[in-house]
């Protein structure tokens, strides 16, 4: 218990999910929210772009280094992304929370309020889902979006020629998270951005919108998810590392507090959920969406993702089943 706060197992369900439902303003997307047995949201496109992802206590978060309410922006943002990859906007979250009894309803009222404070900017609401128990924190997002008429941008679309391009910060994440570990004061900002990511909301469109071939959002890791990009299109990806200078130069500072090579989180940390796309070779750097920058070519031959020409040798990204 939290202060004079019941707990979940107090409490219950059904008033717990009153508690968390009440005074929330959904979008108009949604013609039914919560309190039903299930949601109905309009999709004008006429098809969804859907998308899931969970959270596991101990293994994507601790609850020592994050709050309640960075937990609740986290699940969102990593959703959101994968729907802004597909060059989509986010419309609609259902949510499915585990916990222990002894949960304090405060901590669940945070969760809620974190979600909230991530997906009301983004015009999207949370239309539903379910509480239930746990042995320990459990977040569960499915992710609704809307095209807009668009064709979806698909990892399958990138050709020979293309100029590989990116919008948002790397290795920040993965910074954060080894500052994190070794218990290093100061860069609050890095290990903030492990804590609560910072997507680029709205460059998906955009990049479909500048007939992007190919996209996805840097969930594992740079040469991770290029590593699928470049399978799913049978086409060799060459990084340069020029191209991402300033992500390097923002980590040096920390690598040496840590003793980590900063190119090992540029290269090959995730979940900073920037998004990386292809652009027609008649697309050159000048002529880029405001805010994206080159940082490579596509080439033909093998499905394999080079550095300056080169494999790379250290770590490519997460493994979710990497013992």
């Amino acid at each position: 218990m939290r202060g004079n706060e019941p707990t979940l197992g107090q409490l219950g369900e059904f008033p717990m999910i009153d508690r968390l439902v009440s005074g929330r303003r959904q979008p108009a997307t949604t013609e039914l929210g919560p309190g039903d047995d299930a949601a109905v949201v309009r999709c004008a496109d006429g098809r969804t772009v859907i998308s899931t992802d969970m959270l596991i206590e101990g293994r994507h978060f601790r609850l020592d280094w994050s709050t309640p309410h960075d937990v609740g922006r986290k699940a969102i943002a990593q959703n959101a992304a994968d729907v802004e990859a597909m060059g989509a906007r986010p419309t609609a979250f259902v949510v499915a929370f585990g916990a222990p009894a002894h949960t304090s309803a405060a901590d669940a009222a945070a969760l809620a309020d974190g979600m909230w404070a991530e997906a009301g900017p983004l015009g999207a609401g949370v239309v539903g889902g379910d509480l239930v128990q746990a042995d320990s924190w459990v977040v569960s997002v499915t992710v609704l979006g809307d095209l807009a008429g668009r064709t979806p941008v698909l990892r399958s679309g990138a050709r020979p020629g293309g100029t590989l391009a990116v919008i948002g910060d790397l290795g920040r994440s993965a910074a954060g998270l080894h500052l994190l570990r070794d218990g290093v004061a100061g860069f609050d900002e890095l290990r903030q951005r492990h804590l609560t990511p910072e997507p680029p909301y709205g460059q998906g469109a955009v990049a479909a919108d500048a007939a992007a071939q190919a996209m996805t959002d840097v969930s594992d890791g740079l040469i991770a998810d290029l590593g699928h990009l470049a399978a799913a299109s049978q086409v060799t990806i060459d990084v340069s590392t020029a191209g991402l200078a300033a992500d390097h130069q923002a980590l040096v500072a920390a690598g040496a507090a840590v003793g980590a090579d900063p190119w090992s989180w540029v290269l090959g940390g995730g979940e900073d959920h920037a998004l990386v796309a292809v652009f027609p070779s008649t697309v050159l750097s000048g002529a880029l969406p405001a805010g994206w920058r080159v940082i490579g070519q596509v080439a033909d031959g093998p499905a394999r993702v080079l550095v300056d020409g080169a494999p790379w040798v250290g770590e490519a990204g997460w493994q979710s089943y990497d013992g």
